[in-house]
């Protein structure tokens, strides 16, 4: 079950089959980290049996794997100093800046055969039909890791952000400061507010009811939302960020009670992606609408092989260097 939710627009025209995306995946499957490798990803099977593409009806679920090799560059350093030191001694003058970096570079590979690896696996959630892909991920920047790979592995990835009417800043503005959430949605009591002015203060309120944490003062004082806490039909609470991510997904009871039912780890597996998809597919619905719809007359789509990073902020797809427009 996603605890993250960076959601992007796929075009709904794509067109690829489950059996097609499954032969892309196939032909960049994860290899571990050779000897002289810092960094290595690949598709993995989500279930962990022999398919890449998880389907659940017409939902899928993909899994990147990434290896990085640890060698802090603090253990690299004090080595080449170490060798650096010697080198002089033998010679009678100290290296120049060139050989140093060469001493780091060959000490670099000497070490990564011993090094230790991290291993982390990203989700994404695919709704072909509908048009949706969502990535686990806790920040736009490790989803861009995925994203990533897509376009290295596949024929044809026609993605977009998604746009809406009215920024999340605002809407949740407005929303604090009359005490009201959305149809669908209730306030919850964690929300966090910063300041527009050079300081950037921050004020973070954890189990504040509204009222008591004088909100309206910080707003009329010039703080705006970064963070708010929401639950939506009393099914799946979340946390809304600025930028339009969801956060600290949580299914409550009424939810995880429909999976008790499950007879083994794939049964299991089957029916978390089943529920995972028609509830969060809700919640965006309802969250896009609350936003004021999906922005009109925006480009249909922007290829994910695009080397520009995306970023759902103000209402607009802003990449870096542009200004959001107002």
């Amino acid at each position: 079950m996603f605890k993250n939710a960076q959601i992007y627009r796929l075009d709904p025209n794509w067109g690829v089959t489950r059996d097609e995306l499954e032969a892309q995946l196939a032909k960049r499957t994860f290899q571990a980290c050779g000897s002289q490798d810092m960094e290595s990803n690949g598709w993995v099977a989500p279930k962990g049996d022999e398919e890449l593409v998880a389907a659940a009806g017409d939902h899928w679920m993909v899994a990147l794997m990434s290896e990085t090799k640890l060698l802090p560059s603090a253990v690299v350093n004090d080595l080449a100093d170490e060798r650096a030191a010697e080198i002089a001694d033998q010679q009678g003058y100290k290296l120049g800046r060139k050989q140093l970096k060469e001493l780091r570079e060959q000490i670099t590979q000497e070490l990564l055969p011993r090094a230790f690896s991290r291993k982390r696996v990203l989700h994404a959630w695919i709704d072909p039909k509908g048009g949706w892909l969502v990535v686990n991920a806790p920040s736009q920047s490790k989803a861009e890791d995925l994203l990533e790979a897509l376009r290295h592995t596949l024929d044809s990835f026609p993605l977009s952000l998604l746009r809406t009417e009215r920024s999340p800043t605002s809407a949740m503005a407005e929303w604090l400061a009359s005490g009201e959430a959305p149809e669908g949605f209730t306030l919850d009591q964690d929300f966090s507010l910063k300041s527009v002015a050079e300081d950037g203060a921050v004020a973070t309120f954890k189990r504040h009811d509204l009222e008591g944490a004088h909100v309206k003062e910080h707003l009329e004082a010039g703080k705006l939302p970064t963070r708010l806490a929401l639950t939506y039909n009393d099914r799946v609470s979340f946390v809304l960020t600025e930028k339009g991510e969801v956060k600290s997904i949580d299914f409550l009871d009424v939810v995880r009670e429909s999976l008790e039912d499950a007879e083994d780890a794939s049964a299991l597996f089957d029916a978390q992606l089943a529920l995972m998809a028609g509830e969060l597919g809700e919640l965006i619905e309802s969250l896009i609408a609350a936003l004021g719809g999906e922005l009109q007359n925006a480009a249909t789509g922007v290829d994910v092989d695009v080397p520009e990073k995306m970023a759902f902020n103000q209402c607009a797809l802003v990449r870096p260097g542009e200004r959001a427009s107002a």
